[in-house]
């Protein structure tokens, strides 16, 4: 998997683990080691919204537009899970309510670490990923020119349920995630602890290899400059194109302005 987005195969297959670690508490890291214990597809948000076709990124725009929808919502949500056994990282991690009650038997996970190096990578992402010149930027780059609009739409969201954002955010995500989840589902570990939290709660042995150890923001960095090189090029077509169509246009009014005479 690394930073590609997995596509599900078979639409019977079910989420049975919700990783609800709030972004950048190792989602990646996660979403390759579920990958490898459930064998099977992982919805990992950055890798999805980044990494599919537009249909499904703009999906999950629609999703945010039904939060106060409930019927819809879940509706919504069943689509864009279906076929993936995990799922990791925003917007899936803040939706664990509606996503528990459509797969009562997966288990959550919640995950913690430092408050100050989360916050401070936490801080980086959304300083980018909020740029106001994305919206025109990314316009012309399908399924990436939805991504803008999802990040307003999850700090909307995020607004509306904790307040403002604030380096506590970590902790008010994982207070949430615990008061919406049956005791008997709930979990709560550090990626530290490696494989043996994760096997435990889904039954599973330790595999015979190092837990997936993925850098989140090397991860988003090599993302963000393929993503400009891709919108660079396709402004570079667009300009090239128009430009091309006006000296046609000039040219062929400058024939005729010549042909009066």
């Amino acid at each position: 998997m690394g930073g590609n987005a997995s596509v599900p195969t078979d639409p019977n297959r079910t989420l049975q683990l919700i990783g609800a670690g709030y972004s950048r508490t190792g989602t990646l890291s996660m979403a390759m080691a579920l990958e490898k214990l459930l064998d099977g597809p992982v919805m990992h948000g950055g890798s999805q919204l980044l990494g599919r076709e537009d249909e499904y990124v703009k999906l999950w725009t629609d999703v945010f537009d039904a939060r106060h929808d409930r019927p819809r919502l879940l509706k919504l949500l069943k689509k864009a899970t279906q076929g993936f056994v995990g799922i990791t990282d925003a917007p899936g991690n803040i939706f664990i309510d509606e996503l528990l009650e459509l797969y009562p038997d997966a288990q959550v996970v919640a995950v913690t670490r430092d408050r100050a190096r989360w916050w401070q990578s936490w801080e980086a992402v959304t300083k980018t990923a909020g740029a106001g010149f994305l919206n025109v930027f990314l316009a012309p780059v399908p399924g990436k020119r939805w991504y803008p609009k999802l990040v307003m739409q999850f700090l909307e969201q995020q607004e509306e349920r904790h307040g403002p954002m604030t380096d506590k955010r970590m902790d008010e995500h994982n207070a949430y995630v615990k008061s919406v989840t049956p005791p008997d589902k709930f979990h709560m570990m550090e990626l530290s602890e490696g494989w043996a939290p994760l096997c435990a709660m889904l039954h599973k042995p330790i595999p015979d290899e190092p837990f997936p150890r993925a850098n989140d923001a090397e991860a988003v960095e090599g993302v963000n400059k393929d993503i400009l090189k891709e919108a660079g090029g396709r402004w570079g077509v667009i300009l090239a194109v128009t430009g091309a169509l006006g000296y046609g246009a000039l040219w062929v009014w400058r024939s005729g302005l010549l042909g009066r005479h």
